[in-house]
């Protein structure tokens, strides 16, 4: 049975490490990243030193996220705005994007009460990285999102 695992990163940094770590360790396709990209229509310069949308979305210059570069997207997201997302989660997310990311999470098996909370966090600007993995190796992943830098991290 598939689980997701799903936590949030403060940084590009955080977020380039932690994909690296898990790629590393033998997760490929199963991981996705979803950001705002605030440096579309005019939004302000991401904090993060850049735009992890733009960079990922125009050929994956940011290292450890390089390789999701092929499944990535952008999209504007009603309520939200521009966001990236690479991985799995591009195709859901542009199939279901009057349901935003928490319509995706839902798809997932991830409860609409949490759906909401991530899809908030990237809101604030938060980078929001996902595994979804059998059940044998998602405390694994969990651990490569926490030891990284990943705050809110759960297993769904």
């Amino acid at each position: 049975m598939l689980k997701t695992v799903i936590g949030t990163f403060d940084s590009r940094d955080q977020a380039e490490k932690a994909v690296s770590a898990l790629r590393n360790n033998g997760f490929y396709d199963e991981i996705s990243v979803v950001a705002s990209d605030r440096t579309r229509a005019g939004g302000p310069q991401d904090v993060t030193g850049g735009s992890v949308a733009s960079g990922v979305s125009t050929g994956g210059v940011l290292g450890g996220l390089a390789g999701l570069a092929m499944g990535a997207g952008a999209l504007a997201i009603p309520g939200i705005g521009p966001i990236v997302a690479a991985g799995p989660i591009a195709g859901i997310l542009s199939g279901a994007a009057t349901g935003g990311i928490a319509g995706g999470l839902i798809d997932w098996g991830v409860p609409a009460e949490r759906s909401r909370f991530y899809e908030g966090k990237v809101k604030e600007g938060k980078i929001l990285a996902s595994v979804r993995s059998d059940e044998g190796k998602v405390n694994k992943a969990a651990g490569f999102l926490r030891d990284n830098g990943a705050k809110d991290v759960e297993v769904h």
